[in-house]
């Protein structure tokens, strides 16, 4: 009994021998705390470095590209002002020897004799310049308020596609236009066929000028004055136009500069006269018609006549941009 239950231990044994034993786990080797935390400041401080490195490589582009646009803006800006400058100063050296005050104040002379001047084309031009304002001013300031403030989706889109079209269409249309409303209605030409035309042409220019300004406004402002129990209308009038007041003078002028140099229309309205303007419903003599008129010509006298024309043309724009921000600037800051 005793060796039978031997033999069952020493069976027990061996096969306990023969199984196969698992490899102890792998165990991290402990690490001194001082260690770990100098290991740990080492890479902190490495991509420091990086951020830095890659930060200062962004400014350093960023400072690259900035002072690129802004010498590609200066540049663009000596490009624009250098034809304008030879195009003043040509003016100049060949206009200002003819100027004396005859030119001024002196009907032209007939052909073959010396002096003369276009006094009544300086007078002429003005009246047309002044109707054409009278019919382009409040027609386009209220065109552009539509727009800006009275946002009706569909009427909106026609007055905007007409502005549009109506700023591509070539200033001799806009003459024969006016030359069949009102010169052959009327059987003869006039200064005010003439303003009317130039009015026509002033349109767009004011209109699409006085929404850009208009929407520059902040809408906070309307919103105050409205909040208040303010009138729309008076809102618009008092608070929105004044607010954008300097920017639609600058259209208005841009306007005035373009129509005052106008040809194609006056010769189909107004024609031309070489009198002095006796009423609004004759021919007027024009800076412009006068200019080409005796550029075409081939008296040399007529050519510096003409080249002084185009200086005194030239003043005028220039006395009416620089009068008109004088008194509109006083004004608005009376108003503030």
């Amino acid at each position: 009994m005793s060796e039978g239950l031997r033999i069952q231990r020493e069976e027990e044994y061996e096969a306990v021998e023969q199984t196969p034993r698992l490899a102890p786990p792998l165990t991290k080797p402990e690490v001194p705390p001082h260690e770990s935390a100098v290991e740990g400041t080492d890479v902190e401080i490495s991509r420091d470095s990086e951020l830095i490195g890659h930060s200062a490589g962004r400014r350093r582009s960023r400072n690259f590209r900035s002072k690129l646009a802004l010498t590609l803006c200066a540049l663009s800006t000596v490009i624009v002002m250098v034809p304008l400058a030879l195009i003043l100063f040509y003016i100049v050296y060949q206009g200002a020897g003819a100027l004396n005050l005859s030119f001024f104040t002196s009907l032209p002379k007939p052909v073959g004799e010396s002096g003369g001047g276009m006094g009544n084309a300086i007078v002429g031009s003005l009246i047309l310049i002044g109707i054409a304002a009278v019919i382009g001013v409040p027609f386009g300031v209220l065109a552009g308020t539509q727009l800006a403030e009275y946002r009706n989706p569909r009427l909106s889109w026609v007055v905007r596609l007409m502005s549009d079209i109506l700023s591509g269409v070539p200033s001799i249309i806009v003459g024969i236009f006016v030359y069949t409303l009102l010169v052959l209605t009327f059987k003869q030409f006039s200064a005010i066929a003439g303003g009317v035309a130039l009015g026509i042409l002033m349109l767009p220019t004011i209109a699409r000028t006085t929404e850009d300004m208009l929407r520059m406004v902040p809408d906070t402002l309307r919103e105050a004055s409205l909040a208040l129990g303010i009138p729309r209308w008076r809102t618009i009038t008092s608070i929105m136009i004044k607010t954008a007041g300097g920017g639609i003078v600058t259209g208005i002028m841009l306007a005035t500069a373009r129509v005052a140099g106008e040809t194609a229309p006056l010769l189909f309205t107004a024609l031309g006269s070489r009198t002095w303007p006796t009423g609004l419903d004759k021919p007027i003599a024009s800076l412009p018609v006068q200019i080409y008129t005796y550029a075409i010509a081939p008296f040399d006298a007529w050519h510096k006549q003409a080249w002084a024309g185009s200086l005194v043309l030239v003043l005028i724009v220039l006395l009416l941009s620089i009068g008109s921000k004088i008194f509109f600037g006083r004004k608005m800051k009376r108003a503030n």
